[in-house]
């Protein structure tokens, strides 16, 4: 990391925040998703705590998105998967058209709606 780069602690409660927003969750609907507590959510965001290994992991997968992007290191929030991965290889085979649908059925399978649930 160079020195002009900010400490992944610096831009880890705007990261959290921008990819709940992305994920259409409120700070409670995270807590559950994640485990932990809404408080805890709350306090990561505005940078007064900082979250252990185990629950960075947690939020990560709880909203979708690689620790590096939570912690600056990464600027694409939807780089999840990695290229060994064979659901991305597969994916990877279809047309734009069938790619779209793909995403969008492992959105709802990943983020099921309230009901759902």
């Amino acid at each position: 990391m160079s020195s002009s780069s900010p400490a992944p602690s610096a831009v880890f409660p705007d990261r959290l925040k921008s990819a709940r927003n992305l994920r259409g969750l409120n700070q409670d609907q995270l807590a559950t998703r994640s485990g932990l507590q809404g408080s805890a959510i709350s306090h990561f965001e505005t940078g007064t705590r900082k979250p252990s290994f185990d629950n960075l992991r947690r939020l990560a997968d709880a909203l979708g998105v690689t620790t590096d992007y939570l912690l600056g290191r990464s600027d694409d929030p939807e780089g999840y998967a990695a290229p060994s991965d064979p659901l991305y290889r597969d994916v990877q085979r279809l047309n734009k058209k069938n790619r779209d649908l793909a995403s969008q059925i492992i959105r709802s399978l990943a983020f099921p709606t309230e009901d759902e649930s």
